[in-house]
């Protein structure tokens, strides 16, 4: 398959993973805790047992990192292409009933994201990229193209988290910085913000993983944004733990 195909594989897996999500939402659910005390219910694991049977028997010789089978303790090292798989990205933004969660499909080769789609489900979204090829956003039938946008004369609109967007770190980062607006989104929604030219900048100081950011990382740098480590260097992915530093997201 080439990357037009792939792509296309994680985008129409994404939005059947949105409707199971949304149908579980509608009938109610429980909220679990995983070993590091973070929630899960029963959506996420029923939207990875969906993405991952899809991307196995589409593309059985990519190998795939999905979020709740690593949390189930399935232990994996990087292979030099691997799939990223979020199935519900925002699971605490899911449980209290806000529309801000997402789910990514990202695909990595040689550490680097290539492509990526990121759906949200409860306002019918879907973000999609290749880098250096173009992203795009469809919605309500209709496929547009997006691009980051140039800092506005009246200064940047930052996007932080839900509930890491505040503290000294971000407070020292904007420091001399024109700042018009801070806006706060949960899950892969603040990069897709970015990658839409809605917004500028977002500097993340809390715990991410890896599949919290290559799907979305992939549609941002392919809209002409950039995702780096606070050093400047680029974000790249297969580390050890699957976790990453603090980075920041940059438009253009």
């Amino acid at each position: 398959m080439d990357d037009n195909a792939l792509l296309e594989l994680a985008a129409g897996l994404a939005l059947q993973a949105s409707e199971v999500i949304l149908e579980i939402r509608a009938r109610g659910f429980s909220v679990d805790r995983k070993a590091d005390q973070s929630v899960v219910t029963e959506a996420d694991r029923a939207a990875e047992v969906l993405i991952l049977a899809g991307l196995r028997a589409a593309a059985p010789d990519i190998q795939v990192i999905a979020e709740e089978e690593i949390a189930s303790g399935h232990v994996a090292s990087a292979s030099p292409a691997f799939w990223l798989v979020d199935p519900l990205d925002g699971t605490r933004e899911f449980t209290s009933g806000s529309d801000d969660f997402a789910v990514n499909i990202g695909l990595v080769r040689d550490r680097r994201v290539v492509l990526g789609v990121v759906a949200v489900p409860a306002t019918g979204e879907l973000f999609g990229g290749i880098v250096g090829r173009g992203a795009w956003k469809r919605w309500h039938g209709t496929q547009t193209p997006i691009s980051v946008r140039s800092v506005p004369a009246e200064g940047a609109t930052i996007v932080a988290s839900r509930h890491h967007g505040a503290g000294p770190e971000l407070d020292a980062f904007l420091a001399g910085r024109t700042v018009a607006a801070i806006r706060n989104y949960g899950s892969s929604l603040k990069f897709c913000r970015l990658a839409e030219g809605i917004a500028d900048l977002y500097p993340r100081f809390g715990r991410t993983m890896e599949w919290d950011t290559g799907a979305p990382q992939a549609v941002l740098e392919a809209a002409g944004g950039s995702v780096c480590n606070i050093d400047g260097t680029p974000l790249l992915y297969g580390k050890p733990g699957w976790e990453n530093p603090h980075f920041v997201c940059s438009g253009r």
